[in-house]
């Protein structure tokens, strides 16, 4: 029993010096990791910001190119609903001349 009481204190300091060793070297991996973790995001984040403005200017491209055409597309309506509009009173005048 006495030698329990002697050893037992010894074998918990060594295990917990083993863990405290453990702990001091994982945080310094996951110190290490996080910075290149930061390098990563910093980078991505540069090259989103190069590329930021060539897609600004296709959407702006897109913006105009859809107007134009929406308005070329207004304009044709339009005209071909004078024309069906034309074409339906003269139809409407033929059948009261018919009468």
């Amino acid at each position: 029993m006495d030698f329990l009481s002697q050893f037992l204190p010894i074998l918990v300091y060594i295990f917990l010096i083993v863990l405290i060793i453990v702990g001091i070297i994982l945080g310094i991996k996951l110190i290490i990791t996080i910075d290149k973790i930061t390098d990563v995001v910093d980078d991505i984040n540069d090259k989103v910001q190069k590329v930021t403005p060539i897609f600004n200017t296709v959407s702006m491209i897109s913006d105009k190119v859809n107007g134009a055409v929406t308005s070329v597309f207004g304009v044709v309506e339009s005209l071909i609903g004078r024309l069906f509009i034309k074409s339906n009173n003269r139809k409407k005048e033929e059948s009261e001349e018919d009468e």
